[in-house]
């Protein structure tokens, strides 16, 4: 028999029904989000069943805060590729035989060709960048690498300087005994000041005098003292000039104690500053002509990175509270924020500063990361500020030496031009020797900064700061 249910109790059991299956939905829609979650190819991810801020980005280069070992070790590439690329050798240039006797050495002698020049001004970079290196990883062989081939060099000098009077010339030896250009003098002359300030022993003394000479009376310069050349028009400033003479300059003070060389440095400074500094965009000009009405202004990388790198030698240089090194200063902070406004979101600087589609160009880039860490480093900026920038440019930079130690993306020397297509289309090329120095430099550098200071991602981002912070959060609050 069939009994009916009235109405009431038909209500009663439909609640009682939606109550118990209530529990079962629920945990079916929470099973079916965690699922969307872990799979999202069941049901595209969206606002409700994903947390899309934990999704990771998809950068080009390595995003985060490099372990010590991991710069030392990209540095240590470059060291193994120039210590084989730039052999110490005498040969006879008719046979190739290795002359080991200097006492033969005669017309048919010339220093080996490796890979790089030992002479030039991007080999006085060089120098620098391995004994930053050497003083930062503790490793001698980087010291070494300057102390054998200065020592060459300062022993080959007697030898080809009898020749150079008998009309036979060294490509290589020249530029050391007869400087004719800026170039020739000021990189290699601030590098061997350095190592003898360093402790470093070799019979340097009378090459960095020979250079000092050149550079402080023989360089041609404006009326009003401004180290000048006449090319390509008659009295161009250029600001590559910056650093082929002032540092030297200053290291000289460093080296002697006479303070003319302090004076002469920070004007030379001021005065480049007065006709190359574009003060709206904290960056300078590449090339002045006095015959010009109007001054373009051309914002080549590498040429700011010679600005940028002259301050730092300088402020390294003067003593505490000499006269003008304020000024310098704050120079360098106003260099430092233009720099920084035209960083692309991959770490490197473009070939023109503020023209985002010429290309990103490796050399400058890790003279700004240099700069700016050694900047940090020595509180003249803050890095809570420029921490994070100068990390995400040693990143991109050191993705540039590829695994054989060569430095990719560098543009080759370059003159002075006026118009953008002549920087755009500068060739790159492994062997432009612009860039290893400065790779050195940035190295050593980068491995102080974070020696030395807080950096730690919160939230996915970098960040530096003041106190160290322990926590193991991903994202937290300082303390």
């Amino acid at each position: 028999m069939i009994v009916k249910q009235d109405s009431k109790a038909k209500k009663y059991t439909m609640k009682r029904r939606i109550q118990y299956c209530l529990p079962i939905v629920f945990c079916l829609c929470s099973f079916a989000t965690t699922q969307a979650q872990t799979d999202p190819a069941k049901e595209p991810a969206n606002d409700f069943n994903t947390p899309l801020h934990l999704m990771k980005p998809e950068y080009k280069t390595f995003y985060g805060i490099p372990r010590v070992e991991e710069v030392k070790a990209v540095i240590d590439r470059v060291f193994d590729f120039l210590d084989k690329s730039t052999p110490t050798t005498v040969i006879n240039k008719e046979t190739k035989a290795v002359i080991t006797d200097y006492s033969k050495i005669d017309k048919n002698s010339a220093l080996e060709c490796g890979t790089f020049r030992l002479t030039s001004y991007e080999w006085g970079v060089t120098y620098a960048g391995m004994l930053l290196a050497a003083q930062t990883t503790g490793a001698k062989r980087y010291s070494k690498y300057v102390s054998d081939r200065f020592s060459f060099l300062a022993e080959m000098a007697p030898y080809f300087e009898k020749l150079y009077k008998e009309g036979v010339v060294d490509a290589q030896m020249r530029p050391v005994l007869h400087p004719k250009a800026l170039d020739d003098a000021g990189a290699m002359c601030s590098a061997m000041i350095k190592a003898q300030l360093d402790g470093l022993k070799f019979n340097g003394r009378g090459m960095i005098d020979n250079y000092m000479d050149y550079i402080m009376n023989k360089e041609y310069r404006l009326p009003d003292g401004t180290f000048a050349r006449n090319r390509p028009q008659p009295n161009s400033v250029w600001l590559d000039d910056m650093f082929m003479s002032i540092p030297a300059i200053a290291n000289m003070g460093r080296l002697t104690g006479d303070k003319k060389y302090y004076d002469e440095a920070v004007k030379q400074v001021l005065l480049f500053a007065d006709r190359m500094f574009i003060k709206e965009k904290g960056l300078y000009r590449h090339g002045w002509v006095e015959a010009m009405s109007e001054h373009p202004a051309f914002h080549w990388a590498r040429a700011n990175g010679w600005a940028i790198l002259t301050k730092v030698e300088v402020l390294d240089a003067l003593p505490e509270n000499y006269p003008g090194r304020e000024k310098v200063l704050e120079l360098l902070r106003a260099h430092i924020r233009g720099l920084v406004a035209c960083q692309s979101g991959d770490g490197l600087w473009h070939q023109l500063l503020d023209r985002n589609d010429s290309y990103l160009e490796t050399s400058a880039s890790a003279i700004y990361t240099y700069c700016i860490a050694h900047a940090i480093n020595k509180g003249w900026v803050d890095p809570l500020v420029y921490g994070p920038i100068v990390t995400l440019s040693w990143n991109a930079v050191a993705a540039k030496v590829n695994a054989k130690g060569e430095v990719e993306g560098t543009c080759v020397g370059t003159g002075m031009g006026f118009d953008p297509a002549y920087y755009y289309y500068r060739p790159i090329h492994n062997y432009a020797a612009h860039g290893y120095g400065p790779v050195l430099l940035a190295g050593g550098e980068m491995i102080r900064l974070i020696q030395q200071n807080y950096p730690k991602k919160n939230d996915s981002a970098v960040l530096f700061y003041k106190t160290e912070q322990k926590t193991g959060e991903s994202i937290f609050q300082a303390k």
